[in-house]
């Protein structure tokens, strides 16, 4: 199989899968009229790859010898292009992916895992932090990867925010057709808010948890006792009373995210610990208190859980490595604008998932070859390798 797979360069990827999906429809300027470009096509493959590597227009323009001026590609990005039309285009692509046979092969697109990878940037901009746990000085790309390994949507935020406060977001916004219903994290990407928002909005909220034995074990109610697991359970009960004083408030929360009247992240930000005389958050920790219960009980009476768990977050990071691979131009995001940093982190998005659905053709068409040869290509004889393998793009 990996012998009959080509090799293909970055440029010949943006274009082959632009001709075929029509991503590239989705820019323009502002005012919705035609483009004024001759060969819109070809410029807006160079802008993705300008800025998804990110190589930046001057040295993309300093390799294309003449044929394309530096001033011609920052055009291009400045009045074409928004961090809303590059999400728009990488829907496409997403749509696209997700019509071949070959990505059941790696899952039902039911299931995301979302996590963070610190990007670099300057230190005089709004969004750039310090932090221990990154060893670096930057943002965090936030991404939720399906478990196809396809990007459903990315994120440019704070590096020292808990990113559980933006886990529920990318969700409503993902456009595609891949509409996941379960969720894994890590330990940043759960909190007892959380979980309850996450139940409200029809999520399966299954983080892995570090020190998870460390967490408390709430009963239903105080007078509970279990034959063979309560020394799991601590001595603190469930508020039931206080959820169902508060049941319509809650619903009307999660409608209203789910509508998009208020942003989840906006939300979860005010339902801090320092929240603690807020009888909404205390609603909602009483109802997460619940469902993480229930959760760490699966988790502990379900191996396939955990190693499903562990699979998918191993997909997330595996995303990121590709998704770092391919900012060949640097690591580094020189401007200090947060919509330009929101777009590079798109942009990377994009190209990456054009890789990606570009990789799957290719093996479609080495499975169609091999199956035309008379040799069996069934699920046990035939196990594709993982689509984010850099070993046949050539940068």
């Amino acid at each position: 199989m990996h012998d009959r797979l080509p090799q293909r360069d970055l440029l010949d990827i943006l274009t082959r899968t632009a001709y075929q999906l029509g991503w590239h429809h989705h820019f323009g300027p502002a005012s919705g009229s035609d483009p004024k470009i001759k060969d819109t096509l070809g410029r807006y493959v160079l802008m993705v790859f300008t800025y998804g590597t990110p190589l930046g227009p001057a040295q993309v323009a300093a390799h294309m010898r003449g044929q394309i001026s530096a001033a011609e590609l920052a055009l291009a990005t400045n009045k074409h292009a928004t961090s809303e039309k590059v999400g728009e285009a990488s829907t496409t692509v997403i749509n696209g992916f997700n019509q071949l046979d070959i990505t059941l092969m790696w899952g039902d697109g039911k299931t995301v895992a979302a996590d963070g990878s610190q990007v670099e940037t300057g230190e005089n901009n709004l969004l750039a932090e310090s932090h221990i746990r990154y060893g670096g000085y930057g943002g965090l790309a936030y991404r939720h990867i399906s478990n196809t390994y396809v990007a459903l949507f990315s994120h440019f935020i704070p590096c020292g925010v808990w990113e559980a406060v933006y886990i529920i977001e990318g969700l409503p916004c993902n456009a595609s057709e891949i509409q996941p219903d379960t969720i894994h994290a890590d330990t940043q990407g759960q909190s007892l808010p959380v979980f309850g928002l996450a139940a409200l909005l029809g999520f399966d909220l299954l983080p892995r948890i570090r020190n998870w034995h460390d967490l408390i074990f709430y009963r239903p109610d105080a007078g509970t006792c279990y034959q063979h697991i309560d020394a799991l359970f601590g001595d603190e009960a469930i508020d039931w009373r206080l959820i169902e004083t508060h049941w319509s408030d809650l619903l009307r929360t999660a409608i209203s995210i789910r509508e998009n009247r208020i942003s989840s992240v906006t939300l979860l930000r005010r339902m801090g610990n320092h929240s603690r005389k807020n009888r909404l958050y205390r609603a909602f920790r009483e109802l997460g208190r619940a469902v993480r219960t229930i959760t760490l009980l699966r988790y502990l009476s379900d191996p396939d859980l955990r190693e499903q768990i562990t699979q998918i977050t191993n997909r997330n990071g595996a995303f990121h490595g590709f998704a770092d691979w391919l900012m060949f131009g640097g690591k580094l995001i020189p401007h200090n604008d947060p919509d330009h940093q929101e777009e590079i982190i798109k942009f990377n998005e994009l190209l990456a998932n054009c890789v990606i659905y570009s990789t799957a053709c290719d093996i479609t068409d080495a499975a169609n070859a091999i199956a035309a040869e008379g040799h069996p290509s069934t699920s046990t004889t035939w196990p594709p390798s993982p689509p984010t393998s850099p070993t046949n793009v050539i940068n």
